[in-house]
């Protein structure tokens, strides 16, 4: 029996992975366009498809964090609106850096070295900050951007104060970043404003979908106009991402800080160890290669959403066990 154009198995099996995708997306703030597309691209979907389609997803499933996030008052508006105004800008400049580097011949080596470049260092500075014991950051990046007092100010959420400029300049580098490497840029935008502007993790968290509501809207109704998105197999994913996005978002009010850092700065290094492995498969050879980059990037998805699930399952049992005293109010 076909439901939705698709056999039973797999409308279960794109429906688990947006429930896996959505729990993530939730409390990462992260796309997942880099998990869906690299999918639909090994499951033989058309390249135009694969991305049409995810950009269809990340969108609609922005758009149910996004509420979330706003229901828990976690979301900077002001931050938002000023990080997509920079990041349009970047992008742009981006396209042109693209068409220079295509004309060298040297794209796809760029691309492959900034992916696995800025994954890791990305990742191993938020290791480093959530396994420090210290809480001192009068020398942190966020201090030193903070005393560049260039106005008009912007006051944001969780206290700190930042001029508009260093806003705008840190979404215009994030833009460049993303328009080169296609991608939407969360992973740059949730530690740029928690460790670039002081904002809370789950502030940052809440504002970074926001942001990706607004640019996933642009890319999937360009897309669409173009009959690149799959409509069921895109219905599919939103049907499980919707409760996904809902749980991800609820537990980032029920996680430790560190934790967040921690389950975040996991899922980068094992994406930037997936596009080393997928990179060197066809140099040196080795097909085994580009199985153990899906078993990672799919590996270390499941993992990590399934371990932010049973945390907040005994963060929530421990609020409700009266020998804790967390309910004697």
């Amino acid at each position: 029996m076909d439901i939705l154009g698709m056999s039973a198995l797999m409308l279960g099996t794109f429906t688990g992975f947006g429930l896996l995708i959505g729990i993530l997306f939730g409390f990462f703030g992260m796309g997942g366009s880099f998990l869906v597309t690299p999918a639909l691209l090994v499951m033989g979907f058309r390249s135009e498809v694969a991305v049409g389609s995810g950009l269809a997803f990340v969108f609609g499933t922005s758009v149910i964090g996004a509420l979330r996030h706003r229901g828990l008052g976690q979301v900077d508006y002001k931050l938002a609106a000023l990080m997509v105004v920079g990041m349009t800008s970047g992008i742009e400049v981006g396209k042109y850096v693209i068409e220079f580097l295509s004309a060298l011949g040297a794209l796809d080596l760029f691309i492959s070295v900034a992916y696995i470049g800025l994954l890791a260092l990305v990742g191993l500075i938020t290791l480093r900050d959530a396994r420090s014991e210290s809480t001192d950051d009068e020398d942190g990046v966020a201090s030193r951007l903070q005393d560049i007092r260039i106005p008009p100010l912007v006051s944001l959420n969780g206290g700190s104060t930042v001029s508009l400029w260093i806003i705008l300049a840190v979404g215009f580098g994030i833009g460049i970043l993303s328009g080169i490497l296609g991608v939407g840029g969360g992973f740059l935008l949730m530690p740029a404003m928690m460790y670039g502007f002081g904002v809370p993790a789950a502030v940052a968290v809440g504002t970074d979908i926001l942001q990706i509501t607004l640019s996933g809207a642009f890319g999937a109704f360009t897309y669409a106009q173009s009959g690149y998105v799959n409509i069921p197999v895109v219905a599919a994913l939103l049907g499980g991402s919707a409760l996904g996005a809902r749980i991800g978002a609820a537990a980032t009010g029920l996680a430790d800080e560190d934790d967040i850092k921690g389950y975040f700065a996991a899922m980068l290094l094992a994406g930037s160890l997936a596009v080393a492995s997928k990179n060197l498969s066809d140099p040196l050879g080795i097909d085994a290669l580009e199985t153990v980059s899906i078993v990672l990037i799919l590996g270390s998805a499941l993992l990590v959403s399934a371990t932010v699930v049973l945390t907040s399952v005994r963060e929530l049992r421990a609020a409700e066990d009266p020998s804790t005293g967390s309910t004697a109010d």
